[in-house]
């Protein structure tokens, strides 16, 4: 018998979509009741992004970030409460961007209440970043690194993520973000823009950072009870690490390293990778390494793009990992 152990995958900005959870919100009541306790605990802002969240005209599109962070976040910590409610319990945990806050919260290293809190202040930092936003560049970074070392750099471009080993994110304002983008598409690489009217993982929001992390610093830290693979430094978090609000904080402003994370992870035992969030924007490029491939590991995801149907990506989902119970443990915190 094999022995794989249930990782989480929680997803950041770009994987959000109008309406994304919503007949889930609807269907099941211990969702929702998840759902509403973090938004209340938000205050005004979580009951206006709920509002949003639920409406057909929302007050905020759902791509900016005051909007999308604080559902990203709420949605992931929900379903991995719903799968510990399930009876499962986590290996590690992988987020990716605001992710990695609702990975921390999962994993203990803040209560609810103090991570709703840091919510409401990250969303606000985002009230004075300037326009900008992000590039998904179907390259390698050393590819596209020589481009932007060469011409846009000193104006604020860089790599804000790194996906997978030809899925490179640039970060940076908006005006000499489309230098970059209509440069690379005339050299024949495929770009396409990532759903973020802020330019997050990149320079232009460090003034929002040091601000955020006075936030953070008000609040208790904890070491984390599960092991958590930071996508900010791509190894294991280290207890210095979760115990230094400026970590978190910094975390909006520095490069997200999710292939050099999940490879780490991959590397390191097999596993059950679990997406939490909207879509497939974690489980895709895991679905393309040597673990996944080989079926050593395998990738669940519980939530469809946004074309599919909720109800029936959730259902096939925990049908999937009960099928899967016959050959796999979970570890206990």
């Amino acid at each position: 018998m094999t022995h794989r152990s249930v990782t989480l995958l929680l997803p950041g900005q770009g994987a959000q979509y109008p309406g994304m959870a919503v007949p889930l919100y609807e269907d099941d009541a211990d969702f929702r009741a998840i759902v509403d306790e973090t938004l209340e605990l938000m205050g005004e802002e979580g009951r206006l992004v709920r509002q949003d969240w639920l409406s057909s005209d929302p007050s905020r599109p759902v791509d900016d970030g005051r909007s999308a962070q604080p559902l990203l976040f709420t949605i992931g910590y929900a379903v991995g409460r719903m799968l510990e409610q399930r009876g499962i319990r986590f290996g590690a945990l992988l987020g990716h961007s605001v992710g990695e806050l609702a990975a921390a919260t999962l994993a203990g290293v803040f209560d609810l209440p103090g991570a709703a809190r840091i919510m409401v202040a990250r969303s606000r930092t985002l009230d004075t970043a300037p326009a900008g936003g992000m590039l998904a560049v179907a390259a390698a970074p050393e590819k596209v690194e020589p481009w932007i070392e060469q011409e846009w750099a000193d104006l604020g471009v860089v790599v804000g993520a790194v996906n997978g080993p030809s899925q490179t994110v640039l970060a940076g304002p908006e005006a000499p973000l489309l230098l970059a983008e209509q440069a690379l598409c005339d050299v024949g690489l495929v770009t396409r823009r990532v759903r973020a009217r802020e330019p997050f993982h990149s320079p232009a929001l460090e003034e929002a950072a040091r601000t955020f992390g006075e936030a953070v610093a008000a609040e208790r830290l904890h070491l984390p009870e599960v092991r958590i693979w930071s996508a900010r430094t791509g190894r294991p978090l280290q207890p210095h690490e979760a115990l230094d609000p400026m970590f978190w904080a910094r975390q909006m402003a520095e490069p997200v390293l999710y292939w050099s994370a999940l490879t780490g992870l991959l590397d390191d035992s097999d596993r059950v990778l679990v997406e939490t969030g909207p879509g497939n924007s974690l489980s895709a490029p895991a679905r393309r390494h040597p673990s996944v491939r080989s079926g050593r590991s395998t990738v669940v995801c519980l939530l469809p793009t946004e074309r599919g149907d909720c109800r029936s990506a959730w259902t096939a989902g925990l049908e999937r990992l009960d099928a899967l119970g016959a050959t796999w443990t979970v570890n206990a915190r």
